[in-house]
C-alpha cells in the first residue's frame, strides 16, 4: 500500500485534510507569499480546488466525509506542495487578484501587486478626477494589472506589453477568460520597442525588480516562477532605468506613471537622488511603487539618460 492510500484510510473529513496539510506544510518548512501568507489559507486553497468548492466555503462542510477518490487527489496536491515546492496558484491553475480570477502558469509570475488597491482607488488623487482612455499594463506578465483596469475604466482601451511571448499567450488567454478583447489586446515588446507611436493616459508597470543578492536568496518557491520576470540587474533597476527614460514619449499631457520597484526602492533612491519620488502608502499591505507625472518624467530627463 502507497503511502497516499495509507494516510487515506486515516483521513476522512475536509477538516481532516486541513489540519494535515497544515501541520506538513509547517513541517517541511514551506514559503507562502504567491497569494497566501500561511499554511492554513494555503491548504484551503488547495482543498478547496479539488472539492470544486470556494475558497470561503462554509465551516458547515469542515466534517462532510469525503469518498475515496476526493482523499486521494487532495493529498497528491498537497504533496506536490510539499515535494516540489510549487505555489498553490500553479498547482490550481488560478491565481485571485483586485477580486477577480486569473489563469496562471509557470510560465507568468504569480499576481501579488499592492497595485490592485490603487486600481480599486481608480488611481485618485493622481488622475485628478480625470478618466483614462488610454492604459498600458507594461511587463504584463498574466495581464491581470491591465485587465483590472479594464474593469476599473469601462469605456478604456488597454494594451498589456510584455517581452516574453509565453507571458503573451497567458494574457491573451486571461483576455479571453474575462470577455475583453474588444478593448484588451497582449503586444509583445521589450520595453517601449515595439510601441513606437502610441500614447497612453496611464501606463502601469511592475517590471522585474529583483537584485542579484536578493534573487540568489530567495526561497525555493520563488525559482518556480520565470527568472525573466524577476531578475533585473544587479540592483533591480535595468528594466525601471528603461521605463523612466522613455515613459513621457508614450504619456499623453497629463498622463501618468505608476512603477513597482519593491525592496529596490532604497536603491531607487540612491541612484537618482535629486528625482523626488512620490512613494505610496498602502492599507492592505506592500511597498515600493511610486508614481510620477508625464510633467515630471520630462523635468527630470537629464538624470534619467
Amino acid at each position: 500500500m502507497s503511502q497516499t492510500q495509507d494516510i487515506s484510510n486515516e483521513l476522512f473529513s475536509l477538516r481532516d485534510y486541513l489540519r494535515w496539510g497544515i501541520s506538513e506544510f509547517g513541517r517541511a518548512g514551506l514559503f507562502f507569499g504567491h497569494g497566501t501568507d500561511n499554511a492554513y489559507d494555503e491548504a484551503r486553497v488547495l482543498v478547496s480546488h479539488v472539492l470544486n468548492l470556494p475558497f470561503d466555503f462554509a465551516d458547515d462542510l469542515l466534517d462532510a466525509r469525503l469518498t475515496k477518490a476526493e482523499r486521494e487527489s487532495i493529498l497528491s496536491l498537497l504533496e506536490r506542495r510539499i515535494n516540489e515546492r510549487v505555489p498553490a496558484a500553479y498547482l490550481t491553475r488560478e491565481a485571485w487578484f483586485g477580486g477577480l480570477s486569473f489563469y496562471v502558469d509557470e510560465r507568468v509570475l504569480v499576481p501579488r501587486s499592492p497595485i490592485a488597491e490603487l486600481i480599486a482607488q481608480g488611481f485618485e488623487p493622481w488622475l485628478g478626477g480625470s478618466y483614462p482612455q488610454r492604459i498600458l499594463d507594461l511587463c504584463t506578465g498574466s495581464g491581470c494589472i491591465g485587465i483590472a483596469c479594464a474593469y476599473q475604466f469601462e469605456d478604456a482601451t488597454v494594451d498589456l506589453a510584455d517581452i516574453s511571448l509565453d507571458a503573451i499567450n497567458v494574457a491573451d488567454i486571461n483576455i479571453a477568460r474575462h470577455d475583453l478583447s474588444d478593448r484588451v489586446r497582449a503586444v509583445q515588446s521589450d520595453v517601449f520597442e515595439w510601441l513606437a507611436g502610441e500614447r497612453y493616459d496611464l501606463i502601469v508597470s511592475n517590471p522585474p525588480y529583483v537584485d542579484a543578492e536578493d534573487l540568489a536568496d530567495m526561497p525555493e518557491e520563488y525559482h518556480r516562477e520565470p527568472a525573466l520576470g524577476l531578475a533585473s540587474g544587479p540592483d533591480g533597476l535595468d528594466i525601471t532605468r528603461q521605463i523612466l527614460r522613455h515613459a513621457a514619449d508614450y504619456l499623453n499631457p497629463n498622463g501618468i506613471l505608476v512603477v513597482e520597484v519593491g525592496n529596490s526602492c532604497i536603491a531607487l533612491d540612491e541612484a537618482f537622488p535629486m528625482v523626488p519620488f512620490m512613494w505610496l502608502e498602502f492599507e492592505r499591505g506592500g511597498h515600493g511603487v511610486f508614481v510620477m507625472t508625464r510633467e515630471q518624467l520630462l523635468e527630470y530627463a537629464d538624470s534619467f539618460l
